[in-house]
C-alpha cells in the first residue's frame, strides 16, 4: 500500500457517500410528487449502488492480489429506480385521481429513507476519521525524519 492509498481510499469513500446521501435527500424531497419528470406516473425512489473500482492490470495488482491485500476505492457503479409498484391512496378530490378516485404515490418510505440517511452519513464520518487518522500518522512519520 503506498503513502496516499488510504487517503485515496477514504477520498472515494467521502465521494460514494455523499452522493449516496444526495440521493436520498432527493428522493425524501420527492415523497409526495405524484408526477414524474416526464408527466407520467409518480416519482420512483432511487437507489444508489456502490462497488470497488477494478485496477488496471500490472506487476503492482499482481504483487497486491498475492499478498492478500484487497483494499481498494470504492465508486458508484449505478443510480437505478426503485421498481417496486407505488402506492394507492384514495384521494376523489386529488387532479391525478383515477376514475376510481385512486391516486398513485412515489415508492418512497421516509423511515426507510431516514435509516438510509443515518447509514451514509455514518460512513462519511467513518472516512473522515480514517483521512484524519491518515494525515496523523503521516505527521508523525514527518517528525521522526527530522
Amino acid at each position: 500500500m503506498g503513502l496516499f492509498s488510504a487517503l485515496e481510499i477514504s477520498a472515494s469513500g467521502l465521494t460514494a457517500e455523499r452522493m449516496r446521501m444526495d440521493v436520498t435527500a432527493e428522493n425524501l424531497a420527492n415523497a409526495q410528487t405524484t408526477r414524474g419528470a416526464d408527466g407520467q406516473g409518480p416519482y420512483r425512489r432511487k437507489i444508489v449502488l456502490l462497488g470497488e473500482v477494478p485496477e488496471g492490470g500490472g506487476f503492482a495488482t499482481a504483487l497486491r492480489g498475492a499478498m492478500g491485500s484487497r483494499a481498494g476505492q470504492v465508486e458508484v457503479v449505478s443510480i437505478t429506480e426503485d421498481q417496486t409498484p407505488p402506492r394507492l391512496v384514495y384521494d376523489p378530490g386529488h387532479p391525478d385521481a383515477d376514475e376510481r378516485g385512486y391516486i398513485e404515490m412515489p415508492n418512497v418510505n421516509p423511515v426507510t429513507e431516514m435509516v438510509d440517511m443515518i447509514t451514509a452519513s455514518r460512513a462519511y464520518e467513518a472516512n473522515v476519521t480514517a483521512m484524519q487518522t491518515a494525515k496523523g500518522m503521516f505527521n508523525k512519520t514527518l517528525e521522526l525524519l527530522r
